[in-house]
């Protein structure tokens, strides 16, 4: 994710050299890795809840629709557009909780 903003990026960071890596600033790296993660999961999450009326609205066509399969597979189809928009961050959401994010991390140390 390259919306970070650089205030944000630098308060996480905290005065690693960014010459040579080194265990801290890999580190970083990591934690930086997985604070984006858990904001676009959580934003995945939050699409998936404001698609969910939307499909519940549609009418199952009864030729070819309906049962418990055609059930179980709107829901996982409804998953991965919600993976697919919060990985190009399509709410804007994700920027958002992971500055806080790393605000919070930065806090803590």
């Amino acid at each position: 994710m390259n919306n970070v903003s650089p205030d944000t990026t630098l308060a996480l960071m905290n005065g690693t050299q960014m010459n040579a890596p080194s265990a801290s600033s890999v580190q970083s790296a990591q934690k930086l890795q997985d604070l984006e993660k858990i904001a676009r999961d959580f934003e995945a999450v939050f699409v998936f809840e404001m698609m969910k009326p939307m499909y519940e609205s549609v009418d199952v066509d009864p030729v070819f629709g309906g049962g418990k399969g055609e059930e179980v597979f709107r829901g996982m189809l409804m998953q991965e557009y919600s993976k697919g928009i919060a990985s190009r961050s399509g709410t804007g959401l994700q920027t958002q909780i992971l500055d806080h994010l790393i605000k919070l991390q930065a806090m803590e140390k």
